[in-house]
């Protein structure tokens, strides 16, 4: 599988073990930086691995900063994406199962190297359930497109609200 895989500073020590962990695994992983661990901006990062799934060139992306948080909301905003912060195999099986997640964001602080790795197994392993939940992801995606619901201006009466 083609990966494209980013870090912001706090995620770096685990992005360089987890690109070796996943080529030894026989992906075919491209590493979108950074190359050192000085302070970076993760929303840069991000959109390299969030353009890289949303145009086709990695099939699965990874994205690892101090929480994940930020990486996950960063990638969300470009076109296609589906990331998904994630914590254990559990929530990694259900992203990939029920919403059909392309880009799995990782916690480099709170999460150890071996559950980070467990979970990408099992991301990378889980395929889209389809059924009940591909109507849900189809509704997901069109929010991208979606006028506020108020309105195309995107005002509303706040005592509707």
């Amino acid at each position: 599988m083609r990966i494209s895989i980013a870090s912001d500073h706090a995620g770096f020590e685990q992005k360089q073990l987890l690109v070796d962990y996943l080529a030894a695994a026989g992906h075919d992983v491209a590493d979108r930086g950074p190359d050192t661990d000085e302070r970076v901006d993760y929303p840069d990062y991000a959109a390299l691995v969030a353009h890289d799934v949303a145009d086709g060139a990695a099939e699965a992306g990874v994205l690892v900063c101090g929480t994940g948080i930020g990486m996950a909301v960063a990638a969300n905003k470009v076109h296609g994406v589906r990331a998904v912060n994630v914590i254990n195999t559990q929530f990694a099986e259900l992203a990939r199962e029920h919403n059909d997640a392309n880009i799995v964001t990782l916690s480099g602080r709170f999460v150890d190297v071996e559950e980070n790795k467990r979970i990408l197994d099992t991301f990378l392993s889980t395929t889209f359930g389809g059924g009940r939940h591909a109507g849900r992801v189809e509704k997901i995606m069109a929010l991208e497109c979606s006028v506020h619901p108020d309105g195309a201006d995107g005002t509303a009466d706040a005592a509707k609200r």
